[in-house]
């Protein structure tokens, strides 16, 4: 099992920028995707962006040019850094992965939110206008 834990979270003004950091432990997976999400109050989580094993990036519309995902083998960390910050970028923030056969990390993209069985416990970002 891969435990995550995101950290990188707080309060900025818009146009402000945050970079979450996402650290995973125990177990890693050979051939992965990994993602962040964002979840509203009293919504559903929704994908911000992915990046796979073979560093192959997708972002959600609504953040594509203002987000970058990236990670770092070495240290086994996944970061996003947030730039351009709009109130509505004010959320709860998850990290995930997702174990793939190596033939299917091609389809990290298109995974359904239920494929990622690992995730963090959250950071909170908070974009004041």
């Amino acid at each position: 099992q891969v435990q995550l834990v995101e950290s990188g979270g707080g309060s900025v003004q818009a146009g402000g920028s945050l970079r979450l950091s996402c650290a995973a432990s125990g177990y890693t997976y050979s051939t992965y995707c990994m993602g962040w999400f964002r979840q509203y109050p009293g919504k559903e989580r929704e994908g911000v962006a992915r990046i796979d094993t073979y560093g192959s990036t997708t972002y959600a519309d609504s953040v594509k040019g203002r987000f970058t995902i990236s990670k770092d083998n070495a240290n086994n960390t996944l970061y996003l850094q947030m730039n351009s910050l709009k109130p509505e970028d004010t959320a709860m923030y998850y990290c995930a992965t997702a174990a793939l056969a190596p033939w299917a990390s091609r389809l990290c993209p298109h995974l359904a939110r239920s494929t990622f069985t690992s995730w963090g416990q959250g950071t909170q970002v908070t974009v004041s206008s």
